[in-house]
C-alpha cells in the first residue's frame, strides 16, 4: 500500500544528487514527506495558497528588513517549506560549532593577550595588524569575566557530497538571530501542530541561555542588560527591536547612554540608571569616539573607561571582529590543531591568503578556478563591492588590473574555492523547486561558561547559482530550519522563555529618548487626525442645524485658511475648489502639516518604538496611505472616513493593550497637548471676525461634540453653551479642560527626581492652566484669553521636553518639524 501523494513526489529527479531531501536517510526522508503532506492539506493542495498564508503571518508579525541601498523596508521573504535536518547529522554540526566557538575564544584571548601565536610563527602578524577591526587599544585588556565571546554565528554550506563547511565566522554581530526566531514563529502559526508532530526541537531555551549567560558574567543580582543599536535606519533594526522586546532588554542608542565615575548609565525619565552589560550591534570603532573613531556618532564618550575599570560587560568584547576576516580563515585549520590539539570537525572553506608568496603564486595560477575577495572585508582595488568574484568571470582588462593589484599589495587579497551548494526543496511561485542554500547557525555561552547551539537557525535560499554571499539579495528567500528527533520532544511554543523570572510590575525603565519618541508619536498622530477632521468638514457633513447645513461657504473658507496656517496646503491652493483643497491636504507630503507628511513622520518616530508597540498596533501604523483621487470628491470623503476610523482603532488598541506605565503616559501627554492647542486655535479661528451659528456648529463637529450638545440643549448652537462644552466642561473627553486635566494627572504620577518632593515645573505649569480653566466662565473666553492659554500650553510642551527628554541639536533625521509652535 502506498501512502498519500505529496508535493515531493514530483520533486525534480536531478535534485536528488547533493539535495538535502534527496540525500536524507529513510527516517528523515519520511519526516520530509510527512511535512509536505501536512502542508498540502493546510493549503488544500495549492502551494501558492500556502505562500499567501505564510506571507500573511509574516505581515502580522511585522517582520521586515532592508536590502543595502534601499530607503524603505521590505517584508521578510520566508518560504513556507522548512529545511529538515536529522538529529544524527545535526549532532556532528553541533560538535563542530562548539569546537569552533572554543577555538575563536582562545584566539581572541591570545591576540589581545600574550600573542604567542605570532611569536611562535603560527600566525603572521599582518593577518592581525592588517585588519581594520584590530583594536590596538584593547591589548592587555580582557573582560573581567574572562569571556571574550558570548554570541557567535557561522554561515555553513553543504557540499554536493553532504559535507558541511564553514563559509564565514561572525563574532561582531549575530545578525539573523532574531530572524531565526521570527521564522519559527511564522511557521508555528502556519503549520499549527506540525512542529510538535514532527518532533522538531524548540528554540526558546536557546534565547533564555543568551540572557542568562550574559547576566551571570555581570556578577550582580538582577543586572540590567541593554541592547545597543546603531538606530532605526540600520539595515537590521527591525531584528534588533524584536530581540530587545523578546528578551526584555532596553533598546538604546549611544546618545541614551553616559559614563559617570567609570560606570555606564542610561538616561531615563527617572534619572540615570546603571547598565551592567551592553549587547552591542555596532562596530568596535564606533563604540567610543574618544578612544577609537572620533567621527563616530553611534557610541558613548568614555565607554572605554567603563569596561577598562571592570564595571561593564560588553557582548561581544570589543576587537573580536578581527577574527572574521577572510585572511584569518586561511589559517584556521592549522590554528585549530595548535590550540585545540585536534582537527576541525567543521572544516573552513579552502582559503589562500596572498600575503604569503607561495599562496599568492597559487592564486594567480589557479585564478579561473577560484573566487577572489578582500582579505579584511574592506573594498580594495579590483574588488570594490567586498563580495567574492569568480576569477573565471573577469574579462581581460579587469583580470589584468586585478592581477596587477595583487602583485602590488598581495596582503589585501584572498582567494577561496568555489563552493557548489547542495539544494533543498522550496515553494517558489506556486511550485516546489530545488534551490541552493546556506544556513546561518548560532552559538551562545551558557551561565556555567559552556556553549549551547541553537537547534536550528535560518537558511538563505539563493535566487541563482552565483557565489554564496552573506547578504539577503534581490529574489533571495529565507527558510526555517527544523532539527528533528526520531521520538517526541518536549515541544514548547517559541513565543516565551523557559525560566520563570522574578515577579515584577510596570513596563521597565523608560529611556528619555523613548519618552521623547512616544510624546511626538502622540502629537503627530493627533495632528493628522485633526487635519483629517477638518478636511472632512470642508468636503461636507451630514450634520444639520435648524434645517440648514452647518458648513456654509464662509465657514469652510475659514477652515481652508486654517490649513494654510498649519502648513497642510500651500497658499496658492486655498483658492481652488474645496474638493481639490481637501485632496491636497490629505496627499501633501512635502509641507509639514499635510496628512501624508504627518503619517510619514509618525512612522519614522515609531520605528524607534517597535520594541514597545504590540504587533497589531505596529501593523496598523505601517499601513500605507490610501490612494487620493482628487477628481472624485466622494472618494475623498471615503478616504477621510477610513483615516478617522484608523485613528480610532489605534486609540482603542493603545487604551486596551498598553500597560498604564510611563510609556503610555507620554503617548497620552503628546496626544492631549496637541488636541488642547488645536482646540484653542480652531475655536479662535472660527470666531473671527464674528461668531455665527454655522461656525459654532463647525466647532462642535470638529470637537466631536454634536450629539452631547443636542442632548443637553434644545436650541441651535449658541456661543456660551458651545464654548462651555468644548472648552470648559471637565466631563467632555474632547474639551480643552479635559485635555489639561489629563495632562496634569499623567505628569503627577511620573517619576520625580527632586529630593524636596515639590512639584516639578511641567506639573506646576499644567496645574496653572487647569486652575485657570476651572475658574473661567464661557463669557470671559475671548480671543486674547484663548491665545494666552495656547501660549501656556506651548510653554508646557517645552517644559516637558527640558525635564524628561535628551537635549541635543536636532538635525537631519532627528529634526522635529514644527507643528503648532
Amino acid at each position: 500500500m502506498t501512502g498519500p501523494r505529496t508535493w515531493l513526489d514530483d520533486y525534480p529527479a536531478g535534485a536528488t544528487s547533493g539535495d538535502l531531501f534527496g540525500d536524507a536517510p529513510a527516517p528523515v526522508a519520511g519526516k520530509w514527506k510527512a511535512m509536505a503532506c501536512a502542508l498540502a492539506a493546510i493549503a488544500e493542495g495549492d502551494p501558492a495558497t500556502l505562500q499567501d498564508l505564510t506571507a500573511r503571518h509574516i505581515a502580522d508579525l511585522g517582520l521586515t528588513f532592508r536590502i543595502t541601498g534601499d530607503d524603505d523596508e521590505r517584508t521578510w521573504p520566508l518560504t513556507p517549506m522548512p529545511l529538515i535536518i536529522g538529529a544524527g547529522e545535526w549532532g556532528q554540526i553541533e560538535r563542530g560549532l562548539i569546537q569552533r566557538a572554543a577555538l575563536l575564544e582562545r584566539l581572541a584571548e591570545d591576540i589581545y593577550g600574550p600573542q604567542r601565536l605570532v611569536a611562535e610563527g603560527h600566525l603572521p602578524a599582518a593577518v592581525i595588524a592588517g585588519s581594520p577591526y584590530f583594536a590596538r587599544k584593547m591589548l592587555g585588556r580582557g573582560p573581567k569575566s574572562g569571556h571574550f565571546i558570548h554570541v557567535y554565528a557561522a554561515d555553513l554550506a553543504r557540499g554536493p557530497q553532504g559535507q558541511w563547511r564553514v563559509l564565514q565566522d561572525r563574532v561582531r554581530l549575530a545578525t539573523g538571530i532574531g530572524y531565526a526566531l521570527e521564522n519559527r514563529l511564522a511557521m508555528s502559526r502556519t503549520t499549527d501542530a506540525l512542529l510538535s508532530d514532527s518532533h522538531v526541537r524548540r528554540l526558546a531555551d536557546f534565547y533564555g541561555t543568551i540572557r542568562e549567560g550574559i547576566a551571570t558574567d555581570c556578577r550582580r543580582e538582577l543586572p540590567r542588560i541593554a541592547l545597543l543599536t546603531p538606530g532605526r535606519f540600520n539595515q537590521t533594526y527591525a531584528e534588533q527591536a524584536h530581540m530587545a522586546r523578546y528578551l526584555g532588554l532596553p533598546l538604546v542608542e549611544g546618545r541614551d547612554l553616559s559614563v559617570i565615575d567609570n560606570r555606564l548609565f542610561i538616561g531615563t525619565i527617572a534619572g540615570p540608571k546603571r547598565v551592567d552589560a551592553l549587547w552591542r550591534w555596532v562596530n568596535t570603532n564606533a563604540l567610543d569616539p574618544l578612544s577609537f573613531d572620533a567621527k563616530s556618532q553611534l557610541g558613548v564618550a568614555n565607554l572605554f573607561d567603563a569596561w577598562a575599570a571592570g564595571g561593564l560587560e560588553i557582548v561581544n568584547w570589543p576587537g573580536v571582529e578581527v577574527l572574521e576576516s577572510a585572511a584569518f580563515s586561511a589559517f584556521m585549520p592549522r590554528l585549530c590543531r595548535v590550540l585545540m590539539g585536534e582537527a576541525p570537525i567543521l572544516p573552513t572553506i579552502a582559503t589562500w591568503w596572498c600575503g604569503q608568496a607561495a599562496e599568492a603564486d597559487t592564486v594567480q595560477r589557479r585564478l579561473d578556478t577560484l573566487a577572489l575577495l578582500p582579505a579584511f572585508g574592506e573594498p580594495v582595488d579590483g574588488l570594490p563591492d567586498r563580495q567574492p568574484v569568480a576569477g573565471a568571470s573577469l574579462d581581460g582588462a579587469r583580470r589584468s588590473a586585478l592581477l596587477e593589484a595583487i602583485r602590488r599589495r598581495p596582503m589585501d587579497y584572498c582567494a577561496q574555492e568555489i563552493v557548489h551548494l547542495s539544494t533543498t526543496p522550496a515553494v517558489i511561485e506556486g511550485d516546489v523547486v530545488a534551490r541552493p542554500f546556506t544556513i546561518r547557525v548560532f552559538v551562545a555561552r551558557t551561565p556555567d561558561g559552556q556553549w549551547a547551539v541553537m537547534p536550528g537557525g535560518f537558511a538563505r535560499l539563493a535566487s541563482s547559482d552565483e557565489l554564496p554571499t552573506s547578504l539577503m539579495g534581490e529574489g533571495d528567500l529565507s527558510a526555517d530550519v527544523w532539527v528533528v528527533d526520531d521520538g517526541p520532544t518536549d515541544f514548547q511554543s517559541p513565543g516565551r522563555l523557559t525560566h520563570e523570572p522574578p515577579v515584577t510590575r510596570g513596563g521597565g525603565i523608560l529611556a528619555s529618548q523613548a519618552a521623547d519618541n512616544l510624546f511626538w508619536f502622540g502629537r503627530y498622530n493627533e495632528r493628522a487626525e485633526i487635519t483629517v477632521r477638518i478636511v472632512r468638514s470642508i468636503l461636507g457633513s451630514s450634520i444639520e442645524v435648524d434645517g440648514s447645513r452647518v458648513h456654509d461657504g464662509e465657514v469652510r473658507r475659514r477652515l481652508v485658511d486654517l490649513l494654510v496656517q498649519w502648513g497642510a496646503i500651500n497658499p496658492t491652493t486655498a483658492g481652488e475648489p474645496l474638493a481639490v483643497v481637501g485632496g491636497r491636504a490629505l496627499a501633501e507630503n512635502l509641507l509639514p502639516g499635510g496628512v501624508a507628511a504627518l503619517l510619514r513622520m509618525r512612522h519614522q518616530v515609531g520605528l524607534g518604538l517597535r520594541e514597545r508597540f504590540a504587533r497589531d498596533f505596529w501593523r496598523m501604523v505601517s499601513l500605507p496611505m490610501p490612494v487620493i483621487d482628487m477628481q472624485r470628491p466622494q472618494n475623498l470623503v471615503s478616504t477621510a472616513k477610513w483615516l478617522i476610523e484608523h485613528f480610532s482603532a489605534l486609540a482603542g488598541l493603545a487604551s486596551e493593550n498598553m500597560v498604564r506605565g510611563s510609556a503610555w503616559r507620554f503617548l497620552e501627554i503628546g496626544r492631549r497637548i496637541e488636541r488642547a492647542v488645536a482646540t484653542c486655535r480652531i475655536a479662535n479661528h472660527l470666531s473671527q471676525p464674528q461668531v455665527s451659528p454655522e461656525s459654532l456648529g463647525m466647532l462642535l463637529d470638529l470637537c466631536d461634540s454634536q450629539i452631547i450638545y443636542r442632548s443637553r440643549y434644545l436650541t441651535g448652537p449658541m456661543r456660551n453653551p458651545v464654548y462651555d462644552l468644548v472648552l470648559l466642561d471637565p466631563d467632555n473627553p474632547r474639551s480643552l479642560a479635559f485635555q489639561v486635566a489629563e495632562i496634569a494627572a499623567h505628569l503627577g504620577v511620573l517619576p520625580a527626581i527632586r529630593d524636596d518632593h515639590l512639584p516639578e515645573r511641567p506639573l506646576r505649569a499644567a496645574r496653572t492652566i487647569m486652575g485657570r480653566l476651572e475658574t473661567a466662565i464661557a463669557q470671559e473666553l475671548d480671543a486674547a484669553s484663548l491665545q494666552q492659554i495656547e501660549a501656556q500650553l506651548l510653554d508646557l510642551s517645552d517644559a516637558i521636553s527640558l525635564r524628561y527628554f535628551l537635549q541635543f541639536d536636532r538635525k537631519g533625521e532627528d529634526a522635529r518639524p514644527s507643528l503648532l509652535e
